[in-house]
Order: structure tokens, then C-alpha cells, then sequence
């Protein structure tokens, strides 16, 4: 079975967006990983100094086949460092994977699906 590790900001940091309906909708998201037939999990992180530790740990759990970047991380100029120190340690800890790049919290299924 495919493996795909989805990462994606914390929405408890992002001010003024409702945390718990968006994690509820990224909840789903992995639900719909399974009916794809791909297993996966979900890390969130947030810009400081335990972000290194927690993505390590994601990234090495396992040899994952794909490793989708939310877009949270990636359009935010200011989490520019964050999106730079993801991918160099995709590279390091999970350099079989491919990487994919979502859009929004709702097509990670389908980024996954175009590297697999």
C-alpha cells in the first residue's frame, strides 16, 4: 500500500481562522487518503524551534513514498525559512519520497495522487 506523510501548519497558530473546523476538514482529508487506498498521516507544525524535532521524527517514521507540503506553509512569505527547512529535511530523513505540493487543506489526496 502507497504511504503519503502530509505536512501542514498548525491552524491553532493562524489568527482569526477557526482551528477546529479546519481541523475537521483536514481530519476528512486523511479519511479520503483510505479510500484511495493510500495510507497516510498528518503533521502539523508551527515556525519555531520545535518544528526540526517534530518534522524529523514525522519523516523518519517510516520510508514514505510521498511527501505533500500544504499550502499554508508554502504561500506565506513569512514562513518562506519553514517551506526551505522542510524540504531540505525531506531530503535528509525521507530522500525516497517524492514531493508534492497542495493547494489548500482539501486536494492533498490529489497532489499525493500525481507523484505516486
Amino acid at each position: 500500500m502507497p504511504s503519503a506523510l502530509v505536512l501542514g501548519y498548525d491552524p491553532q497558530a493562524i489568527p482569526g481562522v477557526d482551528a477546529e473546523a479546519l481541523r475537521a476538514a483536514l481530519d476528512g482529508e486523511l479519511a479520503r487518503f483510505a479510500g484511495h487506498g493510500i495510507e497516510a498521516a498528518m503533521t502539523l507544525v508551527v515556525f519555531g524551534e520545535a518544528a526540526e524535532a517534530a518534522l524529523v521524527a514525522s519523516l523518519s517514521r517510516r520510508p514514505w513514498d510521498v511527501v505533500v507540503i500544504g499550502g499554508g506553509i508554502r504561500k506565506a512569505e513569512q514562513l518562506l525559512p519553514l517551506f526551505e527547512q522542510i524540504v531540505n529535511l525531506i531530503r535528509r530523513h525521507a530522500p525516497q519520497a517524492a514531493i508534492a505540493f497542495n493547494s489548500h487543506g482539501g486536494d492533498s489526496v490529489e497532489a499525493a495522487l500525481r507523484r505516486l
